[in-house]
């Protein structure tokens, strides 16, 4: 439960920003970003975890790169083939799973140290903790900048002809970096004055 709150690979660590500024700008990206981030942190956990112990300690670096990379060209063909147009808006962040920082702390600092089912949950854990910080982010940019949640309008017409006009900055990286910040702000409040 930690990487969802108390740990939470965005809030906490402020790991994986750049991928969490580019994806968010609506929320179906957001979420199958996520949700790849979470299938792959997770099985390349249980994979690394499986042969740590076979693995030669000056190539782990790599062993770990090869196995994220074999699973990241897995999920991005499944996605061209089932899910085109996430594809296509996702562009080139699914290929860049490979170099996020939550992938790889995760594999040194606990797949290679633990058995398969904790890293498993480890790698669940943390994807979702991620994940998380995606959805609220990409509700929050779409809602407010298009008005809309999932391509479905949510202000009505009516709303606009009364003169309401949707924020085209929520549809900028620039706010995602301050949205998040506002999330780590507010946790980190909660959480210190929980403390005290």
């Amino acid at each position: 439960m930690e990487p969802l709150h108390l740990n939470n690979p965005i809030m906490v660590q402020v790991l994986g920003i750049c991928s969490a500024l580019a994806v968010t700008s609506q929320l179906k990206p957001a979420i199958v970003m996520g949700l790849a981030v979470t299938v792959i942190t997770a099985f390349s956990n249980v994979i690394i975890s499986i042969i740590r112990n076979t693995i030669p300690m000056r190539i782990r670096i790599i062993v770990q790169l090869v196995v994220v990379a074999a699973l990241v060209t897995i999920v991005n063909q499944v996605l061209k083939a089932f899910a085109y147009d996430v594809s296509v808006q996702l562009s080139v962040y699914v290929g860049l799973i490979i170099t996020n920082c939550i992938l790889m702390g995760r594999l040194e600092a606990f797949a290679m140290g633990n058995k398969p089912w904790p890293s498993f949950l480890d790698g669940i854990g943390n994807g979702l903790g991620y994940a998380a910080i995606l959805v609220i982010v990409g509700a929050f940019r779409e809602f407010f900048g298009r008005g809309s949640l999932l391509g479905f309008q949510i202000i009505p017409q009516s709303v606009y002809d009364f003169g309401y006009m949707n924020n085209g900055m929520m549809t900028m990286s620039c706010t995602a970096l301050i949205l998040i910040g506002c999330v780590i702000w507010i946790n980190r409040a909660y959480f210190d004055k929980g403390d005290k």
